[in-house]
Order: structure tokens, then sequence, then C-alpha cells
């Protein structure tokens, strides 16, 4: 069976570790192809051979699959020259059996000749120093709150109830007081000089919730975490810094996103969402397809007219938490009717989790309009009036069911009444 070929100067590139095997196809005017195969280091000098190699046979078009983090370098030397296509392993994947790292390359080359790789989203290369910046500065909260947990627990095992008296168990008046636990273990105080003048809980209330006892091992951990959190809050205050220089060129682009409900308060959660998508919304021909590379829509799994499955997929594991957490927000909000309405019409026959997605979905729809139109964000094409259809057409068992549903017993046999 013959495919037909699109690109008749390709390459498809197995990247490894140390290694990258590589994969050239030329086609003539006769449909023959030949092919040119090499193994390069994966060091830099062998990326720069690699790059020399390509160009020897004019080859611009270059194909290779996303291999953990070792692609990434690849990519960064040969965008230069080339047209780097990165794809999913799931569309590269070969047979089984049989199978090396020569033919690998090859393989990959030939889906790419015939057109037959769907191509992954990769922003220029100042988005993606943002991105990395911002998902380092998500770890970094990520740690920081796992770190405040454990000393949350040395606390609690320590039978200091400072989370039932003051609402941020690491403010500065509780920290104070945790402070001087630690320096004067076994010492009975009076907390009023470390508590706060503003600090609406009885002092009577805060002295009860210190008569605990510290042990020595218990101390010498929370030491441990406390010095953590002032370390990683150290770190994520430069990375911050950072981020803000990087995203100085954008600054156009973030004020429009930060016209859309949710995203005003917080610089950070713009940023974060620029850093995923980018600025440029014509590598998403419509709003459609953003939203389903987010993740954040139906996915379809269907076979002989049967839907196995309508769950969203994982793809947006950075983004997409950034959008629930907005969306969560944004539904106990009275300012923004729009977004309200719609989640209380969708929760009340969907389900909470389903009406946060949608508002997601709409969250993601209007930052593809507004960075694509160049105009900041309005709720006038959500409030328009909608006309409602006064005459709806069911099917047999479409009014059955409703009538079930309200209440009715349908039989076949009515009882034949005595005259």
């Amino acid at each position: 069976m013959a495919f037909k070929i699109f690109r008749f100067n390709c390459c498809g590139l197995d990247v490894h570790k140390t290694w990258i095997f590589a994969c050239i196809g030329l086609t003539d005017a006769n449909g023959r192809t030949e092919y040119k195969e090499k193994r390069f280091s994966s060091f830099s000098r062998g990326l720069r051979d690699l790059a020399a190699w390509l160009a020897s046979y004019n080859c611009t078009d270059v194909c290779m699959e996303s291999a953990g983090k070792y692609w990434i370098p690849v990519f960064n030397v040969l965008e230069k020259t080339c047209n780097v296509i990165l794809a999913h392993p799931k569309y590269t994947k070969p047979q089984k059996g049989n199978k090396t790292d020569r033919k690998d390359a090859k393989w990959i080359c030939d889906l790419f000749m015939c057109d037959m790789i769907k191509p992954s989203f990769i922003p220029p290369a100042e988005i993606r120093h943002l991105r990395d910046l911002v998902r380092y500065r998500f770890k970094l909260t990520n740690m920081l709150t796992g770190e405040k947990n454990r000393a949350q627990n040395c606390l609690t095992v320590s039978n200091l109830k400072l989370d039932d008296v003051f609402s941020d168990v690491f403010g500065k008046s509780s920290r104070s007081i945790t402070e001087y636990i630690l320096s004067h273990p076994g010492e009975t105080f009076d907390v009023t000089p470390f508590v706060d003048r503003r600090c609406k809980t009885p002092i009577e209330e805060i002295q009860a919730a210190v008569d605990g006892a510290v042990s020595p091992e218990q101390a010498i951990k929370l030491r441990q975490c406390l010095d953590h959190i002032d370390e990683l809050e150290m770190h994520k205050k430069e990375m911050e810094r950072e981020i803000l220089r990087v995203s100085d060129p954008y600054s156009d682009a973030l004020e429009l996103i930060r016209t859309i409900p949710g995203f005003d308060k917080n610089p950070f959660t713009a940023i974060q969402v620029l850093s995923e998508i980018g600025g440029d919304m014509s590598v998403f021909p419509t709003d459609q397809h953003l939203v389903s590379w987010a993740g954040c829509c139906p996915r379809n799994d269907q076979s002989n007219f049967k839907i196995k499955s309508t769950r969203i997929s994982r793809a947006g594991s950075y983004l997409k938490p950034v959008l629930v957490q907005v969306a969560n927000a944004l539904i106990k909000s009275k300012k923004h009717p729009e977004i309200t309405e719609r989640y209380r019409r969708i929760k009340s026959h969907r389900g909470h989790k389903k009406a946060i997605i949608a508002i997601c979905r709409m969250l993601l729809t209007a930052i593809w309009h507004i960075l694509t139109d160049l105009k900041p964000y309005t709720a006038e094409g959500y409030l328009a009036p909608r006309p409602v259809k006064t005459e709806k057409i069911l099917t047999t068992s479409q009014a059955l069911n409703l009538l079930k549903l309200r209440g009715y017993v349908i039989k076949d046999d009515l009882p034949v009444t005595a005259s």
C-alpha cells in the first residue's frame, strides 16, 4: 500500500540521553525514496555536527518525538536553521518487535514524509524562558505549602492549638509565639506582648492554646521547617522579580488579560496564563482549538454510535489549575452575573465539577478573543437576550420519561370502569 508523499526532503530524529539517531528521506520525481542515516552525540558539538549534516543535504524539515527533557537542547539548536516539528510519542509509536533506534528514526521519517504526524504547540524562545520561570515558581509554592503542613503537624503533635486562635499560623503574632517557645522550651510565659492589637481572639483563649509541651525532637524538626519556609519564601520573591523582568515586553497582552474577571487581583495570574499559551493566537485557528489544547472540553471517544467517555483530558497540567482557581472565586462574586448565571444553570443538571470546567472554557474563549482582536473584555455578548423556542418536539420515549419524572405512572392497559 503506497501513501502520498508530502515532503520530499525531511528528517526523522530518535532522541536519547547520549545519542541521536537521524534519518533523512530523499524522494525523487519518480517517487523513489533514498535514506541517509547517521548517529550523533547529544553533546553540543554533536548537535552542531547534526545541523551541518542536515544543511549538507538541504534538509530543513525535521521531526522528533518529545522524550523527557532531552529534546529541548536539540530543538534549541535546530530551530535556528530548520523547521522543527515536535510530536507526541503516541503519534510516532512503532509496531512491537523488530525495533531498533535506527528503525525508529526511519519510522518517524516515513510518518513525517507522509504528513501523518500531528505537531505539538511549541511557543517562541522568549515565552519558553518565561514559562520555565513561572513553572518553577509554581513548584516553589507547592514546596512551601508542604513545608507549612509539616510545621503544622509539629504544632498539632505538641498540642499547641495556634490554628484555633489565629487565622494564619505563620503570621506575625503566631510566628513570634512559636519562636519564643522554641527559644525557651518548657517555660510558661505571657502571650500578651506577642499578640498584635488587631487580633480579635481574646488573650485568654490564646493563652490556653499555647499550653502544650514540645519535645526536643519535635522542636528540632519545627526549627528546620521554619528555616526552610523562610528560605523558600526568599527564593520565591527572587523568582517573582525575575518573572516580572522577563514578562515586561508583554505588558500590552497582560493588560488585556487583566481586563477579564478574576485576573486583575494578582499580577502573576495573567503572567502564568500568558507563559502557557503565548501572546500569538494565530497558532490556534479558533477558540475551540485553544480550549481543546488546554484540556477543558470533553474528549471524543465513541464507537458504533456509543459514547465510551466524555472525560476531559490530562492536558494543561499547569494552566488548568489556575483557571479552576479563578473560576471557583468568580462563582462566589456578584459583580459578574454572566459567569454566575452560567454556573448555576449548568450545575443544576450537570454538577459542580462540570460547571467549573465550563467556566474555565468560558475564560479561555474570552482570552483567545481579546488577544486576537486586541480589545478588552466585555460582558455584552454573554448578557445579550437569546430567543427562546416556544415549541419543542419530543420523541415518544422522551415524552414518557418526562411524565415519569413529574410523578405520573404510565400503564399500558387502563382498567375498564363499570357504567
